[in-house]
């Protein structure tokens, strides 16, 4: 890997007649536009510039460091570290100054990540690992494996969408779901069918309790204990190092961590536990290599990049290099000072510069002017870029890919190749297939094949296979009609009896989707049995002339609104399957003393349903034809009938609106509603209304003489 020489300086006298401040505002623009590079360039020349037309006096520490700044946002970062240490000998350097630099080294290193990625499915750090093992998705483990954390389900909870995690793998934040208890089905099923592993996560988290607790010895026979079960579980030797280093056993939590970060190289907490195992035992570069990972992993996290700037200003800028406490030499002045004069007379035009007998001497006998000579050309051999090959070799010792500097470098052409080189997420070969879940498999002797019963998937309510399995909060598996059965009598969970007034009231009753899939994997063909049963029912339930539901309640007509408020459980049910089987209707009759339901009513379509929060309704329904009830029955609480549809013999089957209109707000008795109801010719319809009409006219008129006779004799 070889670098690109340093651009060229301008040509003597380039810029010379081009005044400082206009200068520095075109550096300034260039800066915002985002051309780094040309920035840098008229940084550079002007700081050459100020310090030949002053003799090498001191020049400004604020152009240093922008230079650093433009030259580190153009990746070209062996030249940015020349540059802050030019302006680190005129005063020391603080953190917060080395943001870009900092930056910049993450951004190199994150190209490298970016590669590391290309060769792992998902493209993001521990992102299907299943995948990168070359295991199927549709594998046991991988099957019962958090889409999250991507190991084996533990601890698992079904969230409101229907997607199951590990407990602690819950989203944090505001926006956090209501807490949700452990699901009792998948649950049992992970204990029955990986033992062993359920043992390890057990004890790791007892380990995990223990630390939280600040009982680190405890933590640690637990954490050595779930180890010796799965050696190379990630998680757990994490876990350690995190321990030792609370213990202070610096080389122990180095060794493990190491380990996680060859197995995993780009899990940025390995990495941090790494930086903080070698901080404590004083390994400064290294420290600083591994926060370098941790930032271009993560380059949103303003904590590490603090971190990363304070380590920077240890190890690239000590104390001895300030310019208090690290002036340079005169024999170093001599060496500088005579390749100085050749760059700063380049950069401008001005007059050679005088060199005395020595090169560190000063026409001016105050020591103060001397030391500030030797300063100078010390910041102005930075400057310049004459230290390019030293500060590449700096970096390189640093990071574990030399960056892009404005250096072309060349990517290995394959996953192998990258791993192969030294840095932190260096895997040997014969580690590359060791991951924690790969060995989990081997040490525990897990069988490939899930052993799975009906029993294990058995609702409480209908003791039948889950079909269209729903969780509720408190971890309670059920069939989504079965639930909703249950919700229409009371607002509790069948089983333990905790309240579910939230999920009534958002009706989000969505499908278990990991139940969903192991049933349809494991019980395919008592799932086919369970599906033609229900599809019967539907079929039975869809039927308009057998078994139809009936709503008792009220007169309804043909052409008329019929609005309802539905808040009986039997009838909530029966809404609810009028709307499951699409047919979206259902009988309305009267109540009859003897016989149960009248012999007539009249068939209502349902168009709009509003569900309220207690489970209750208002159902918008308009009558749509006229039956006559042949049988009637109960089914689940409410009642059902046998019909025959009646027609008008010699007109539209229901006749003419009006007459219905008519006929429903005429002040009948309901029985003689009844009857005009179940005739079947319009005539006689028509001739009934008519003697409605005439005696409800005599009655009108005998009171209008009466009432008139009364003033008469007044």
């Amino acid at each position: 890997m070889s670098p690109e020489p340093v651009p060229p300086p301008p040509r003597p006298g380039g810029d010379c007649g081009e005044p400082l401040a206009q200068r520095l505002e075109r550096a300034d623009e260039a800066f915002r536009a985002g051309e780094y590079g040309a920035a840098a360039e008229l940084l550079r020349s002007a700081l050459a510039g100020l310090a030949g037309l002053a003799g090498l006096a001191q020049p400004e520490r604020g152009l240093c460091l922008r230079l650093g700044d433009a030259l580190a946002r153009a990746d070209r970062l062996p030249e940015a570290l020349g540059a802050f240490r030019g302006a680190a000998r005129l005063g020391a350097l603080r953190p917060e100054e080395l943001g870009e630099l900092a930056g910049g080294l993450a951004r190199a290193l994150g190209r490298r990540e970016g590669r590391l990625r290309a060769g792992r499915p998902g493209g993001a750090p521990g992102e299907a690992r299943g995948e990168a093992r070359g295991e199927a998705r549709g594998e046991p483990r991988e099957l019962l494996g958090c889409p999250r954390c991507r190991r084996l389900l533990h601890r698992p909870v079904t969230l409101p969408c229907g997607l199951t995690v590990c407990k602690r793998c819950v989203e944090p934040g505001p926006a956090r779901p209501p807490a949700r208890r452990v699901n009792v089905v998948l649950s049992g099923l992970l204990e029955k069918c990986f033992p062993a592993e359920g043992r390890v996560r057990r004890l790791a988290g007892q380990a995990r309790s223990l630390q939280r607790q600040q009982q680190p010895d405890a933590a640690l026979l637990r954490c050595d204990q779930a180890l010796e079960l799965a050696p190379r579980d990630n998680s757990l030797l994490l876990l350690r190092a995190e321990l030792y280093l609370t213990l202070k056993n610096y080389e122990q939590a180095l060794q493990d961590a190491n380990a996680v970060c060859q197995n995993e190289p780009l899990l940025t907490k390995g990495h941090h536990v790494k930086a903080q195992a070698l901080s404590a035992l004083g390994r400064s570069k290294e420290v600083l290599k591994e926060f370098l990972y941790c930032l271009a992993l993560n380059p949103e996290c303003n904590s590490v990049k603090k971190e990363v700037q304070k380590v920077m200003c240890e190890v690239f800028f000590p104390a001895s290099e300030n310019v208090h406490q690290n002036l340079t030499s005169s024999i170093q002045s001599r060496i500088l000072n005579s390749r100085l004069k050749a760059q700063c007379a380049s950069h401008v035009n001005t007059e050679p510069l005088e060199e005395g007998d020595s090169a560190g001497s000063s026409k001016n006998p105050s020591e103060k002017s001397d030391v500030f000579r030797n300063t100078s050309s010390s910041v102005l051999y930075f400057i310049l870029g004459l230290h390019f090959e030293e500060d590449k070799e700096v970096l390189e010792s640093i990071l574990p890919v030399a960056p892009s500097t404005g250096l072309k470098r060349q990517f290995p052409n394959d996953l192998e190749d990258v791993h192969d080189l030294n840095g932190p997420g260096k895997i040997p070969k014969k580690e590359v297939d060791s991951s924690p879940q790969r060995n989990m498999t081997s040490n525990t002797g897990e069988s490939p094949e899930l052993s799975i019963d009906v029993t294990d998937f058995e609702c409480a309510l209908c003791m039948r296979l889950l079909f269209e399995p729903v969780t509720t909060p408190c971890g309670h598996t059920f069939c989504l009609k079965c639930l909703e059965r249950c919700l229409d009598h009371a607002p509790h969970c069948p089983l333990c009896k905790e309240k579910l007034s939230e999920l009534l009231a958002s009706r989000n009753f969505n499908i278990t989707i990991l139940a969903e899939e192991l049933i349809f994997r494991y019980l395919s063909d008592e799932l086919s049995d369970r599906k033609r049963i229900y599809d019967e029912e539907m079929t039975e339930l869809s039927n308009l002339t057998r078994d139809v539901p009936i709503f008792v309640c009220a007169m309804a007509f043909p052409t008329v609104p019929c609005p309802l408020h539905v808040f009986e459980p039997r009838y909530r049910l029966m809404i609810r399957r009028c709307m499951e089987t699409g047919t979206k209707r259902f009988g309305m009759c009267l109540s009859a003393e003897h016989a149960g339901i009248s012999e007539y009513g009249c068939m209502l379509e349902i168009k709009d349903v509003r569900t309220f929060p207690d489970g209750s309704s208002v159902v918008d329904a308009i009558g749509i034809s006229r039956f006559r009830v042949l049988s009637h029955r109960h089914r689940d609480g409410y009642n059902t009938a046998d019909i025959e549809y009646l027609e008008d013999e010699k007109s539209n089957p229901s006749g003419p609106a009006w007459s219905w209109w008519i006929l429903a707000v005429l002040p009948l008795e309901r029985k003689a509603q009844l009857a005009i109801l179940g005739m079947i010719s319009l005539k006689e319809r028509l001739l009934a209304i008519r003697r409605i009409l005439v005696i409800i006219t005599r009655k009108m008129n005998s009171r209008q003489e009466l009432v008139n006779s009364r003033e008469r004799n007044n």
